[in-house]
């Protein structure tokens, strides 16, 4: 048996033992790691909004309302259940914008920036990190087509395109938008702030409105909106479609298959989107119905924008039709390009499924695109996220429904819009009791992180396998 001094000798020694355990097991995933940073910033900022000075009117806010705000902000999500407009304080605002600057490139890749930033180089584990950030099939045994997201040396590249595209964007933007803000009627200092404010919203698909009135102002400026769109598709395509068109513009024949998928699946979804919507709104007097047909049209697609993520609304989404809230839940759950700030399964997980439903027709056994083969592993994965998607959609809905007794037309919106941390609202998000603020809460939590991590997870979870089981095909269909 030890004695006391023996033991206070093994103890810290054990200590330190799992704590390198642990360090390198987080090493070893970065998705583990994502979980922990995404967990530990969401804490952090319900902190801050805690505090008195984050509130207009001085008085700390409940726990519940800056748990949840920290959630919607750190996962871009854009919900809330306080007036963002007038609730928070000029100290408030500031941090929702830090938030979303954080949450909107992904904390790994953030803090690979920093890292940049301060040491001016990065290390082999830094770079894994990032690249694994931006493309989580990295982890997967065997050969990894590293032209659909970015080889290990371009990390660096990503990362300034990353940091300088951000940066850009947003202040373009925010310029561009001055002279409506001016022509609004607000004064100088205040037209700056919110112009600037509504940029940074846009890019980062967050939909974050600065005053009260939301978007009613510059309902019927098209050169105002239309800035909104181009800053919200730009945040959606992601950040490796970014630096591939940036670099590679006049040559798009050398775009990678993940860029030609991402433009393509996502413009077709733009298009069909405000097709859809202009057909069934049109006659709704308390929406589109009383606009002329080029005002209905450039709506419409300003609506079918916003479902990629961009949370904004010119038109009141509880007085759609049900066939349009439901083609609105559909756009949702879908949402953005891979590795951007965008939410949903993604659009190039909708395209493998559907090139892997064309390949099942035609009878080929693998599925092809632009020339490309793509393996059936990503299939696997893309089915996985569906899947899982899914079902955190169906328990939080469950769970809110009986919480709430609210309509279930509503509810499945409001619980796709935090999962796909798109941030339209059909109203319920306001009226809900503690309890449903953290269900949606951890529905945003696990939309963001959720699906990348499941991916990584399902990516670097195979092993090697010696034998093969006899084959047997049930019945399917």
């Amino acid at each position: 048996m030890l004695d006391r001094t023996e033991e206070l000798r093994v103890g810290p020694s054990a200590s330190r033992r799992r704590l390198a355990e642990v360090g390198a097991v987080l090493r070893a995933s970065p998705s583990r790691l994502a979980i922990l940073v995404f967990v530990a910033l969401i804490l952090v900022f319900t902190s801050l909004f805690m505090t008195p000075w984050a509130a207009s009117d001085g008085r700390p806010t409940h726990f519940s309302d800056a748990l949840f705000t920290a959630a919607s902000v750190v996962c871009v999500t854009g919900l809330a259940t306080v007036d963002m407009a007038t609730h928070w304080s000029v100290f408030g605002k500031v941090v929702i914008v830090i938030g979303t600057q954080i949450g909107a490139v992904g904390v790994l890749t953030f803090a690979s920036i920093l890292g940049l930033v301060v040491t001016r180089r990065l290390g082999l584990r830094a770079k894994l990190m990032a690249a694994g950030d931006s493309n989580p099939l990295r982890t997967h045994h065997g050969a990894v087509p590293e032209g659909q997201a970015v080889r290990l040396g371009e990390v660096g590249t990503l990362l300034a395109t990353v940091a300088v595209s951000t940066l850009t964007i947003e202040i373009a933007v925010g310029l561009l938008l001055l002279p409506s803000v001016l022509v609004a009627g607000y004064p100088f200092w205040t037209a700056v702030g919110d112009a600037f404010y509504y940029a940074a919203m846009a890019f980062t698909n967050t939909g974050f409105s600065p005053n009260a009135e939301g978007l009613a102002p510059f309902a019927n400026d098209y050169w105002f909106l239309s800035l909104i769109m181009v800053a919200v598709v730009a945040g959606s395509i992601g950040f490796p479609v970014i630096r591939t068109i940036t670099e590679q513009f006049r040559t798009p024949r050398r775009w990678s298959l993940h860029v030609k998928l991402t433009l393509v699946t996502s413009a077709v979804l733009l298009v069909v989107g405000a097709v859809v919507y202009t057909a069934l709104e049109a006659s709704n007097r308390a929406t589109l119905g009383e606009a002329g047909a080029g005002h209905t049209a450039f709506q419409a697609l300003f609506f079918s924008t916003m479902t990629r993520s961009g949370g904004f609304a010119t038109i009141d989404v509880e007085q759609m039709h049900g066939a349009s809230l439901l083609v609105t839940d559909m756009l949702m759950f879908i949402g953005g390009g891979s590795a951007s700030t965008a939410g949903g399964i993604k659009v190039t997980t909708l395209a493998v499924l559907f090139l892997a439903a064309v390949a099942e027709a035609r009878g080929r056994q693998s599925m092809e695109a632009f020339g490309r083969r793509i393996p059936s592993d990503v299939l696997r994965v893309a089915v996985a996220v569906v899947l899982w998607g899914a079902t955190i959609v169906a328990v939080s809905t469950i769970t809110l429904l009986q919480i709430t007794r609210d309509s279930l037309d509503r509810v499945l919106f409001e619980v796709i819009s935090a999962f796909a941390t798109c941030g339209l609202s059909s109203g319920i998000s306001a009226e809900l009791p503690e309890a449903g603020k953290y269900v949606l809460a951890a529905t945003m939590f696990l939309g963001r992180v959720g699906t990348v991590t499941i991916a990584a997870a399902l990516a670097a979870s195979q092993s090697r396998q010696l034998f093969r089981r006899p084959e047997e095909r049930p019945i399917v269909g």
